[in-house]
């Protein structure tokens, strides 16, 4: 079966949903450096629908590791449960950031199952979390949930926001 046509309304639609950021490590695709995947929370291949309540923002990383799984493994209870949603849960209600921000830290069976699988803290991610956080760019939006999303954009160093190329600006 060949993926299905999502289009741009829906697209924008699903990156104004998902902030976008990751819906599972929630890094802020102007970190990335290219936009995020349009993930299928019940995959495709298992016969998930192309629709807004199917679809949420995902990273390459996490989108690859999570494939067309829809269920991992707590480590601590080794029950198999399902992947978090984005779409329907709170991320809050299953995660937390480690005290310095680096890491992810799964609360719920479906947290720590979901931080495995997906390896959330991977060396790499860990390494650019840490670097974010020195040059004074990151700070997980969850702990200023308080703030508003363009409060939250503003406060970051300006070496960290995304340039806007001659192409934006229409030069």
């Amino acid at each position: 079966m060949a993926p299905q046509y999502i289009s741009v309304a829906l697209r924008r639609q699903i990156r104004e949903d998902a902030k976008a950021r990751c819906g599972y490590c929630h890094t802020p695709e102007a970190f990335i450096g290219m936009p995020l995947e349009i993930d299928h929370l019940f995959p495709e291949a298992l016969g998930g629908a192309t629709v807004r309540e199917n679809l949420w923002l995902a990273c390459t990383r996490c989108n690859d590791f999570k494939g067309d799984r829809i269920k991992a493994v707590d480590p601590q209870a080794d029950d198999e449960v399902p992947f978090f949603n984005p779409c329907t849960q709170r991320w809050q209600a299953h995660f937390r950031w480690s005290l310095d921000g680096s890491s992810i830290i799964g609360l719920t069976a479906i947290g720590r199952a979901t931080v495995q699988a997906l390896r959330l803290n991977n060396d790499f991610i860990l390494v650019a979390r840490n670097f974010r956080r020195t040059v004074g760019c990151w700070r997980p939006l969850e702990d200023h949930s308080q703030d508003s999303e363009a409060e939250y954009n503003r406060s970051a160093s300006s070496a960290c926001r995304p340039r806007r190329s001659s192409v934006d600006r229409g030069g």
